[in-house]
């Protein structure tokens, strides 16, 4: 069963239901019992026209359950309206679903966390971790979402900050997790860049190339993590890294600052630097404060903190750090790393062994493990 496959039809089938007139939680419902159909059935008797035959199945399973519910009769009347036989149109809905998701009676967060769940192909537990809430509360988040736009026609696009903010969000699963999302998020971007003149869109856009571009340089043979400071520069793509500063100059010309342009610029003078050593962390510190003072973010003061260590020294990196709650993610794996600096390293083993029990994901786990497990070979006994 090619999972790709039925992930890359989903949103363009899902876009043809609401087209047809099918709300949007009925929408997607009926589409997810056509992708188990799919799952039962295309293994002995893969279809020539999968979208098609999704089209074709999710639409009758959307009839189904409008039949079966007496609070939806006033939609009995496209029980006669099949799908014409044949292959489904080429036509890419993602887009306009982003901002169909993006509905002016939701909140821009429940927006972007419908958007995550329904178009992206996040799990709950992956948007729970994006926005740093238990995954219970996200679960309840995406069914008042859902209960909010049932029965509503999806013909009122959303704005374009929430749709940046869901395109942001799905790269960085993509780039950082465990689903390959970030090449599709790229595409998206490129698409909005092109019909919408907006520094922020541009922004975002220089952000996901100068990132991508050294993706394959952020994991060994063996699957482990490779810190930027070690990574090969040499193997970055140079080709996304002039796109992404040449867009990000274009943007930045227009004295609209926004945070995309900012984490963007960020990136790029990692991107400049010839080695980690010659990082200009004092600039990378100032555009940190800019980041700052445009989201008031944790997550940017945690990193703030650790451009600081690197531009001032890490003493100074640790009482950036002190303003922090230490239960904000990564906190205990940045501390280990600035009382690492500061010659401190019987704490930074122990820091970076707690921080591996908290990870998100294997890999990080293991790096901190073995970051751990370095300190400790190297402590006298």
């Amino acid at each position: 069963m090619n999972e790709v496959l039925l992930r890359s039809l989903t949103p363009s089938v899902l876009g043809i239901l609401v087209r047809r007139g099918a709300d949007f939680a009925a929408a997607e419902d009926a589409v997810q019992d056509a992708l188990v159909e799919a799952v039962r059935v295309w293994p002995a008797d893969r279809p020539r026209d999968p979208k098609g035959w999704l089209v074709t199945v999710a639409w009758r399973k959307f009839l189904d359950a409008t039949r079966a519910d007496t609070a939806r009769r006033r939609r009995e009347d496209l029980v006669e309206e099949e799908p014409a036989p044949g292959p489904a149109p080429a036509v890419d809905d993602t887009l306009r679903l982003y901002f169909l998701c993006a509905h002016p009676s939701l909140t821009p967060s429940s927006a972007v966390a419908l958007t995550l769940r329904a178009v992206g192909g996040l799990t709950t537990r992956q948007i729970a971790r994006a926005y740093l809430v238990p995954e219970a509360t996200m679960a309840q988040r995406i069914s008042r979402a859902k209960r909010t736009v049932s029965g509503v026609r999806l013909d009122q696009p959303g704005d374009v900050a929430t749709v940046l903010r869901v395109l942001y969000l799905v790269f960085n699963e993509g780039y950082s997790g465990d689903v390959d999302l970030a090449a599709e998020a790229i595409r998206l971007t490129r698409q909005l860049a092109a019909a919408i003149d907006h520094p922020e869109v541009a922004g975002l856009l220089a952000l996901m190339l100068l990132h991508h571009a050294r993706r394959a340089t952020r994991t060994a043979p063996d699957g482990g993590l490779v810190s930027l400071a070690e990574q090969d520069r040499e193997r970055w793509d140079t080709a996304s890294i002039a796109e992404g500063v040449t867009i990000l100059q274009t943007a930045l010309a227009r004295d609209r600052l926004g945070e995309f342009q900012a984490q963007a610029a960020i990136a790029a003078l990692h991107a400049d630097a010839p080695t980690a050593g010659e990082t200009d962390w004092v600039q990378i510190v100032e555009w940190y404060d800019e980041l700052t003072r445009l989201t008031d973010s944790p997550v940017v003061r945690l990193n703030r903190a650790v451009a600081v260590g690197e531009a001032d020294g890490p003493r100074a990196g640790l009482a950036a750090l002190a303003a922090l709650k230490d239960s904000l993610p990564r906190h205990t794996a940045v501390a280990a790393y600035l009382h690492e600096r500061d010659g401190d390293l019987a704490t930074a083993a122990r820091l970076y062994a707690e921080a591996a029990q908290k990870a998100p994901n294997l890999p990080e786990r293991d790096h901190l493990t073995r970051q751990a497990a370095r300190l400790n070979a190297r402590r006298p006994h």
